[in-house]
């Protein structure tokens, strides 16, 4: 198998794999700009159906939340109840904000596709029991990612809306709330909690490459919930209630991390012996 590798070295010099690099990076961005121009053609039922959606008491979090919240006898549950209004005071500045929204969700959509292309540059270096091994990477990231960006949209959004939305320094001031701060706050909960669920396939690769071992990652677990914590509290708004609903699938996550070093490094010095 070593001696198939170094073949595929030999023959492919460093400028080869910077080629076929490139084609795979423009394959990649070509996916995103298609799904972005069709985003843009459907902005209407993006802007009005998805991104303006969560500020609605009609949203689905909203309503169950307030459902629960009514069986539990705890009306702050109810969130979401009064809509806000958002407002644009640049000149282009809606039609930025179009092209911006446009190519978040052709990212977010055509992500499968580019794992896949990064994928299938990576797949050739690796030995044949690696690639067995390594099967379903693209469908377990791009499952995971979606989760993350779906987690961020269902939970994360409607609760810090709730909060910025509602919170003031005295009733003399009124929140009128700016689309470029609305849209920068959505597409970065949006983008970040996709990135985040993706700990599992990094933890993956970190012990693949010998950079983090399951002995490691136990030793700082109390670490990693300082951190988790900390950062729920950034993305969340400054409640308990909220801080423990992100906290929950992270401290999972984390979890299932560990147990998938010890699947790696344990796999890797059966082959040594």
């Amino acid at each position: 198998m070593a001696k198939d590798i170094e073949n595929k070295q030999v023959e492919m010099g460093f400028l080869d794999h910077l080629e076929v690099l490139r084609w795979h990076i423009l394959r990649a961005f070509l996916s995103i700009i298609v799904f972005a121009i069709t985003a843009f053609i459907f902005q209407d039922f993006i802007f009005n159906k998805i991104i303006l959606a969560p500020k609605s008491p009609t949203f689905f979090t909203n309503t169950e939340l307030c459902r629960f919240g009514k069986f539990v006898n705890v009306e702050s549950l109810c969130i979401n109840t009064t809509p806000f209004q958002i407002i644009n005071i640049k000149m282009s500045g809606q039609f930025s904000t179009s092209i911006m929204v446009s190519l978040v969700v052709g990212f977010v959509v055509a992500f499968p596709y580019v794992f896949w292309e990064l994928w299938s540059f990576i797949k050739p270096a690796l030995y044949s029991n690696e690639k067995k091994h390594a099967r379903g990477a693209v469908f377990v990231s791009s499952a995971l990612f979606i989760i993350g960006v779906l987690f961020g949209y269902y939970i994360i959004i409607p609760l810090t809306l709730q909060f910025f939305s509602s919170y003031n320094v005295s009733t003399q001031v009124i929140n009128q709330i700016n689309l470029d701060s609305y849209i920068s706050t959505f597409t970065s909960v949006i983008l970040a909690s996709g990135v985040v669920f993706e700990l599992p396939i990094i933890i993956y690769f970190l012990s693949k490459a010998g950079l983090v071992t399951p002995e490691f990652l136990k030793k700082y677990r109390k670490h990693s919930l300082v951190i988790i914590l900390i950062l729920a509290a950034v993305i969340t708004p400054p409640d308990v209630f909220s801080q423990v609903l992100v906290s929950l699938p992270l401290i999972v996550l984390y979890e299932v991390g560990i147990v998938i070093s010890k699947k790696v490094v344990a796999k890797d010095k059966s082959l040594l012996i």
